[in-house]
């Protein structure tokens, strides 16, 4: 059959406007093409019902294709005039916060029904937690630098030294971030522009992406809501390093933010790959101290530039202790026993339950060694006793473990967006626990993995949704199994 007798709607690669009508899990709008071939649906992320949206399309079926979004031609009448400029990780900063908790909570309910096959998903919802900061909520932000900036009157790119976000819909070129985006700290988004002119003094060269070649690469900062102080990462080729002065530039930053700052750390990273963090690269600390102190439920935490940690502090308190709820609803049942705090990360919340639970043996897991002994640190500093932190793949350690079947009572699991692997849930299933707590900051794979929890004779008992990134189309799910 001719390609164009399939899909009589649009065509890979073609640019074209359409009206959002509905919205979709994660974010995406869903506009209509209608013709005389009948009706057909454009999936674009990032989009709200009522905008007008220039969008390319990335996929094309002939059920429906996908989009990108360009750029956003009409607002929603439910949005509002605000006074941020506007990024692409804050696609919903104009829409009033409540709408924004309508639609996640509907999207995400939707799915447990459609995926997970849970019929009476509505009778098990327990709350909805909201950010206690709207605004200013993030405690890192990564800004890039790049030769090719974009001029927001010509609506065009231009060749300039930016320093930035990526311009929506590409991975090429700049937008220079000239004041606060409401997500990050608003004195130091303010300042931005003052740093940027400061590089492109130097005369050194920011990263031209087609080119793969330049100097700047990129600026990371880190923030401490405990003492408010900020740690910096400036990321850089080796090529032209000797042309620039680290420690002046550490000065200029005191200069700017006094004794906010914790310290600045440079990295080489020589790769081409978009990345931060360079696999061969080196890192070293060029000022002051490497790490910042948070609280959370009154415990610290040292987190250093590459530890993973919740990215809303605030609103994390809020998920943990919704967890905590849930693993000691029937605290008989995690005195004196063993519970199993799976993909732990630094063990934020094996450390919380242990400082409410006696006797209770608390073994933590997770792949990533340099989390494990960041959380062997962190517990020795808060000194709380009866835990256990391994450092191995979840799915490989129930196998080299199997004293503890039948011996857990509470199962925690905490896994990466793409959810657990059905072999590794599997061997969680026949560890026989009588409860799991499971948070995901994906309930697409979260639904996904009830529907094989349920067949193994569990239910869900209780669900939450926690806003942990308002203006995104992220949500935070906290789901109490009980067999």
């Amino acid at each position: 059959m001719p390609r164009r007798e399939r899909n009589q709607f649009v065509k890979r690669g073609q640019v074209i406007d359409i009206l959002i009508e509905d919205y979709a899990f994660g974010g995406k709008g869903i506009g209509r093409i209608r013709n005389d071939h009948g009706e057909f649906v454009v999936f674009v992320p990032n989009t709200l019902p009522g905008q007008l949206v220039k969008t390319q399309i990335k996929k094309s079926s002939k059920k429906y294709a996908e989009g990108k979004l360009f750029e956003v031609l009409k607002s929603s009448e439910d949005e509002v005039e605000m006074p941020f400029q506007d990024i692409p990780g804050a696609p919903y900063m104009q829409l009033p916060i409540a709408k924004q908790h309508q639609y996640k909570k509907q999207s995400t309910l939707e799915l447990f029904k459609r995926i997970g096959k849970v019929k009476d998903i509505e009778t098990k919802f327990d709350e909805f937690v909201d950010s206690p900061n709207t605004f200013h909520y993030r405690n890192k932000m990564e800004y890039g630098f790049s030769a090719i900036g974009y001029n927001r009157e010509l609506k065009t790119d231009v060749d300039e030294f930016t320093l930035g976000f990526k311009k929506r819909g590409t991975w090429w070129c700049g937008d220079n971030l000239n004041s606060d985006s409401g997500l990050f700290d608003a004195e130091f988004e303010n300042q931005l522009k003052d740093i940027r002119a400061y590089c492109e003094a130097t005369g050194l060269d920011p990263w031209h992406a087609p080119r793969k070649e330049g100097f700047f690469r990129y600026f990371v900062v880190r923030k401490s809501y405990k003492t408010n102080k900020l740690l910096f990462n400036l990321v850089t080729t080796s090529c032209d390093l000797p042309k620039f002065d680290l420690n002046k530039f550490a000065n200029y930053l005191v200069e700017l933010f006094g004794d906010r700052v914790a310290g600045l750390l440079h990295t080489i990273n020589d790769e081409i790959g978009d990345r931060t963090i360079a696999t061969t690269g080196s890192i070293k600390l060029v000022y002051g101290d490497d790490k910042i102190v948070e609280e959370l439920l009154d415990l610290n935490f040292e987190i250093s530039m590459k530890s993973f940690f919740q990215t809303n502090p605030k609103c994390a308190e809020k998920l943990y202790s919704k967890v905590v709820d849930y693993a000691l609803e029937n605290k008989e049942a995690i005195d004196n026993s063993v519970v199993l705090d799976l993909f732990c990360g630094t063990g934020t919340i094996g450390q919380i339950i242990a400082s409410k639970a006696h006797n209770t043996k608390i073994v933590g897991v997770d792949i990533v060694a340099a989390a494990i002994e960041d959380a062997k640190e962190n517990a020795k500093r808060n000194n709380i006793k009866g835990l256990e932190f391994y450092a191995a793949d979840v799915g490989k350690f129930l196998n080299e473990h199997p004293e503890y079947t039948n011996k857990i009572r509470t199962i925690i699991l905490d896994p990466a967006r793409a959810g657990i692997a059905p072999k590794t849930l599997k061997k969680i299933i026949n560890l026989n626990a009588e409860r799991l707590v499971y948070v995901s900051c994906n309930p697409a794979t979260q639904a996904r993995d009830t529907e094989q929890l349920m067949e193994a004779g569990y239910e869900i008992k209780k669900l939450s949704l926690v806003d942990q990134f308002p203006h995104t189309a992220h949500i935070e799910t906290v789901v109490l199994f009980e067999k």
